[in-house]
């Protein structure tokens, strides 16, 4: 079935285009002056809009293809062959690497007081509360990238530069966020070209992770979807230095390192494996 994700340049040019239109609009509306909230509200809207391309872009390339409609239901529910191990690393990876970002920061003298959960975000969303942005984001994105998109780059190529590629592809992506006041992306680069460098290093990890478990799992999308939400949440709830997440991301570096160098075959070969070592159609 991977085969026929075939079309990866109208997929990404239509991915990236659509959601940058938005989103460079959204920034523009958020700076006039004098600032309101109201324009912020209004940037909300457009930049919600926005987050819709990727999954609007999907839907349109399989809505005739019965096949491609069936492949994808079936990979929404498809939890009977699924190890356990691989659901527990979906929902605790992430926010065990934060926990334990923080606690090796506490040996360099940052505060303790990061492990305190505030209830505050360090950013703001507009009209939408950030903790439906910071679900309701991953579910859109993980509905376009593991529906359609990640499989279209899988069928030409191996899985370490099927997530290479994607993960600059992502990073790409979400520049026009920093254009948008008071977005997550925007503060970051206010607050230290450093943290903004780390954001976009962070995701090559980020996605040899999410890409090991969507295809250990069978290409299961919702594995995909619970992976990225719990790395959202987990990285705000708390109150986290940035350089922390720093640390976080060097720990993912070197987990995403270790598993790829234990599953070579899985990562580097054409062929496309999933659960039990099982070649995937």
């Amino acid at each position: 079935m991977i085969e026929k994700y075939k079309h990866p340049i109208l997929f990404y040019f239509l991915a990236i285009i659509i959601p940058w239109a938005f989103w460079f609009a959204a920034g523009f509306i958020s700076h006039i002056t004098p600032y309101s909230d109201q324009y912020l509200e209004i940037a909300s809207v457009v930049a919600f809009i926005g987050l819709l391309g990727p999954v609007g872009v999907a839907y349109w390339l399989i809505r005739k293809d019965s096949g491609l409609r069936d492949d994808i239901a079936r990979r929404l529910f498809n939890f009977k062959s699924v190890k356990p191990v691989y659901i527990f690393l979906a929902c605790f990876l992430m926010p065990a690497s934060i926990l334990l970002a923080q606690a090796i920061s506490l040996l360099f003298g940052y505060s303790s007081s990061q492990f305190v959960i505030t209830g505050n975000f360090t950013f703001t969303s507009g009209i939408f509360p950030v903790w439906f942005m910071l679900v309701i984001a991953p579910i859109l994105e993980e509905l376009g990238w593991h529906s359609y998109g990640t499989d279209c780059l899988r069928n030409k190529m191996n899985l370490f530069k099927t997530s290479l590629l994607f993960a600059l592809f992502w990073g790409i992506w979400h520049i026009p966020l920093g254009t948008i006041r008071d977005y997550y992306q925007s503060n970051l680069v206010e607050t230290s070209w450093i943290y903004g460098v780390n954001f976009l290093v962070s995701m090559v990890p980020f996605v040899l992770l999410m890409n090991w478990l969507y295809y250990k799992t069978g290409r299961n999308i919702v594995i995909t979807i619970v992976f990225h939400i719990t790395a959202g949440y987990f990285n705000e709830i708390f109150s986290t230095h940035p350089d922390s997440k720093i640390i976080q991301t060097i720990l993912l570096l070197v987990l995403a390192t270790i598993i790829v160098l234990n599953n070579r075959s899985f990562f580097f070969q054409r062929e496309v494996i999933g659960i039990e070592g099982s070649k995937i159609e």
